[in-house]
């Protein structure tokens, strides 16, 4: 039986995935170059190392300025994302959740201060009882330690858990961590390859938390 959901954050609650992904390949077609998401798609839902500028410059084999480019990057997504509002369903599927009396935790492989601000300026944060960021954990998705804190801190077993997720390295760890998980890609992570995953949405508005509760403990 679901007693808790757990939301990803970045590209599931706030599409900021789209408008990083979008601002990038601004940038490189103005060096002449591309970013394609076979490359970039490995990075969504996870932290790395992987450098897109130092990428640029191979591609191009030419030097570029990478602190001009990446004030450029800042300034670029800040715009965008200013304007953003919470993705469709996300708010309605909140309230259901606390009107069912499930538990509400969240589980990011970004900083607590990146996801707290952006819930604060949504006016979404005091919907969650536990929050759990790449502050609390030593290794990030897809490595399951996000979503098996996040179910200690709730209170719950992680099978009496549904995550929500967008990006193919958060499913997997969601079921890494013995969870169900129910994915809702976004305009870029719909590209992705999904491994197991328990259920599909386009969006969070086209069927009520109820339903998929429902269908997801139906088959199980």
């Amino acid at each position: 039986m679901i007693k808790a959901i757990i939301f990803d954050f970045d590209g599931l609650i706030l599409d900021t995935e789209t408008h990083e992904y979008e601002v990038l390949q601004e940038i490189f077609k103005e060096q002449g170059s591309e970013l394609p998401m076979s490359v970039w798609g490995k990075v969504i839902g996870t932290s790395s190392d992987f450098n897109p500028f130092v990428y640029l410059e191979e591609q191009t084999g030419r030097s570029i300025d990478h602190d001009h480019l990446t004030r450029l990057q800042k300034e670029k997504f800040e715009k965008r994302i200013s304007a953003e509002a919470a993705r469709p369903g996300v708010e309605d599927y909140l309230m259901a959740a606390k009107e069912l009396g499930l538990k509400i935790g969240l589980a990011s492989s970004s900083s607590y201060e990146w996801v707290s601000s952006y819930l604060k300026s949504l006016d979404l944060i005091d919907y969650f009882e536990c929050i759990r960021t790449s502050n609390h954990v030593e290794f990030v998705k897809p490595d399951p330690a996000l979503y098996i804190e996040a179910a200690k801190c709730l209170g719950v077993k992680p099978s009496e858990c549904l995550a929500f997720e967008d990006s193919a390295n958060g499913a997997l760890a969601a079921k890494k961590a013995g969870m169900y998980c129910t994915i809702v890609p976004n305009s870029v992570t719909v590209h992705l390859e999904f491994g197991e995953t328990d259920h599909r949405l386009e969006s969070m508005a086209e069927m009520e938390l109820e339903k998929v509760i429902s269908i997801i403990e139906s088959r199980n």
